[in-house]
């Protein structure tokens, strides 16, 4: 077996100021398989996979490839040693076209054959049926087809290891269809792959062996066919867990007053991104969805609603009372919050500290001119850092160093701490691990159980049915149903998607 291995990590140790990030892990990874490494927000992940990269150097331990010690200290080392990685958060240039993205880093020089490049990145292209085009800027391009160049460009080096971290979080199914696809035949020529991803079901979909780690530590390496998923979900939380199925009985439901006006009602609102006119309500202590495949409008929608978007028409109502809501701020001295889809792009603010990014929105809310007292800040970010369970060393430390799930619970603090009539969130469990999502879905429904209208929005069906007591179902940037009691169930949803009308 020892022919087979492609990578060994052996007792791996890093620290961080106030933090043990690895301690004493190891990894192997063998030729022609895919290996899921797996584990909560915090566990360690990342961090092992930037060791291996050479974007930390370790503190201690050793790495080979094929049998030979390396030493690894930039990316670009990785590289010539074989390993390709492509990062949950995309890390390309968007003023760049696409082939210039593929083959940054790589040109021989300043005379390179652009036509040559072009060409090239073109066949890469339809050979892995990416809808894109070598010349266009990357900018032009969905989230989605960002993140198939991505994955094209690592691809196309000759790699022995290809680590994906999270790939699949802005794919819909077919995309990922396509990323399995490519996957399988990697393998089959001997490629080893290391698959960081939250959604379990594409681990026994597409994965041989998983190694989990929990607290920086490793748990364990499986056999994909002996652990069963509960028990892996058992082993990444360092705990049991009950039925997750149903975690709405565990909160009451809010009783609206007879006649009570709605909290937020639209009628024909609609905006340049796309989104045709629609009407909308929800009501205090509601939780509701907008639901749809990927591009369908679904994000959109909300942002609309925020007044994220320019608005092209259509009326608003906050507790019965006519608005106007044409930009964010409008939306906020409203009472609404949002927190975004792309927590990088649009949420965190990543050299401020983690008490800086809490925050932001209520400071903008009071103005600039009235900043919080230092006693002041303190005790509102030590409050919310508490309340929501933040992995951090302290309410100093810049918030880019947190992880992914982790700064998702520093936006949430961000929007909690203005006390909103109306929470809209847009995928917050996206790339963050099981533990975590269940705190985020219990909180939104004890929210709600004591007022609050929530908007909820994800990618997995199954969370935004157990959330959800309402979801409105999109389709090309319009509504297309409806769907509340007994229908709200997978089949149903589904149908809707598949069978809305259009124009």
């Amino acid at each position: 077996m020892a022919d087979n291995v492609v990578l060994q990590m052996r007792n791996i140790h890093k620290s961080f100021p106030g933090v043990k990030a690895l301690q004493g892990v190891d990894f192997t990874l063998r030729k022609g398989e895919v290996h899921a490494l797996m584990g909560e927000n915090g566990a360690g992940k990342s961090t092992l996979i930037k060791v291996l990269t050479g974007v930390y150097g370790k503190d201690e331990g050793q790495i080979s490839m094929e049998g030979k010690e390396v030493l690894i200290h930039s990316p670009q080392e990785a590289q010539k040693n074989g390993i390709s990685t492509v990062y949950q958060e995309i890390t390309l240039c968007p003023n760049l076209s696409v082939a210039e993205n593929m083959y940054i880093g790589r040109l021989d020089n300043i005379y390179q054959n652009w036509k040559k490049m072009n060409s090239d990145a073109d066949k890469i292209l339809q050979s892995l049926d990416i809808p894109a085009k070598a010349t266009q800027q990357l900018s032009s391009c969905s989230l989605a087809v960002q993140q198939m160049v991505a994955i094209a460009r690592a691809v196309d080096t000759d790699c022995k290891v290809l680590i994906l971290d999270e790939p699949t979080s802005s794919l819909d199914e077919q995309e990922v269809e396509k990323l399995f696809k490519l996957m399988r035949d990697l393998k089959a020529r001997g490629v080893g792959i290391v698959f960081v991803t939250h959604f379990l079901d594409q681990v026994y979909e597409i994965c041989d062996r998983i190694t989990v780690m929990r607290d920086g530590k490793l748990v364990g390496e499986f056999e994909i066919e002996t652990l069963p998923r509960v028990q892996l979900v058992s082993k990444m939380l360092g705990k049991e867990l009950d039925d997750l199925s149903d975690i709405q009985g565990e909160y009451s439901t809010y009783q609206n007053k007879e006649g009570e006006a709605p909290v937020f009602e639209a009628e024909g609102l609609s905006s340049d991104a796309g989104i045709r006119p629609f009407d909308f309500h929800i009501r205090k202590g509601e939780v509701n969805g907008f639901t749809g495949l990927l591009g369908s409008g679904r994000s959109e929608s909300v942002r609309a609603i925020f007044g994220a978007d320019r608005i092209l028409g259509g009326n608003v109502k906050v507790n019965g009372k006519p608005v106007k809501i044409k930009k964010p701020i409008d939306a906020m001295k409203q009472g609404i919050a949002y927190l975004p889809e792309d927590r990088k792009r649009d949420g965190i603010v990543g050299d401020l500290s983690v008490r800086d990014n809490i925050l932001l929105a209520q400071q903008v809310l009071r103005g600039f001119l009235k900043p919080f007292t230092k006693a002041e800040a303190d005790k509102i970010a030590d409050e919310y850092i508490k309340l929501l369970s933040v992995k951090t060393a302290s309410a100093d430390t810049p918030i880019k160093s947190l992880s992914g799930g982790n700064q998702q619970k520093v936006i949430l603090a961000r929007w909690l701490l203005t006390h909103p009539e109306y929470l809209i969130l847009d995928e917050p469990t996206r790339g963050i691990d099981v533990g975590t999502k269940v705190d985020i879905q219990k909180l939104v429904l004890k929210l709600a159980s004591e007022g609050m209208s929530v908007t909820f929005i994800s990618s997995e069906l199954d969370e935004m049915l157990r959330t959800c007591s309402r979801l409105i179902v999109m389709r090309d940037g319009r509504m297309v149903g409806e769907l509340s009691g007994e229908d709200l169930n997978q089949n149903k949803v589904m149908n809707t998607i598949a069978g809305g009308e259009r124009e």
